[in-house]
């Protein structure tokens, strides 16, 4: 029978912690990735790594990331749209319906 290993961390005033070392590496877990816990009928609580799913884009996360970090770094850069862009936009896309759901004909592929 596997040896069971133990480990323990402590909750902050705002109810968040930080995932032991050993637990990380036992899940293979990085930074930004994410957490799934299953609580079962007796309380136990099982932690699991969420893997990405085939529909998620890894480049587009990676993306994402990189300007939420640069927001929180840079909030001086940002900057408010100007109504008359938005007003001009619209005037350019407002009749044209997009259908996310459809899927890509072969010249869009």
């Amino acid at each position: 029978m596997p040896a069971t290993l133990e480990v323990e961390s402590t909750l902050t005033d705002r109810y968040q912690t930080t995932v032991p070392e050993t637990v990380r590496r036992a899940l293979r877990l990085g930074k930004r990735d994410r957490i799934h816990y299953t609580i079962r009928p007796g309380g136990e609580v099982v932690l699991t790594r969420v893997d990405a799913s085939a529909g998620d884009d890894p480049v587009l996360g990676q993306f994402l990331g990189f300007l939420a970090r640069d927001i929180a770094n840079h909030p001086e850069h940002l900057q408010t749209i100007d109504t008359n862009f938005v007003q001009r936009i619209q005037s350019l896309t407002g009749s044209i319906e997009v259908d996310l759901n459809a899927p890509l004909s072969a010249d869009d592929e």
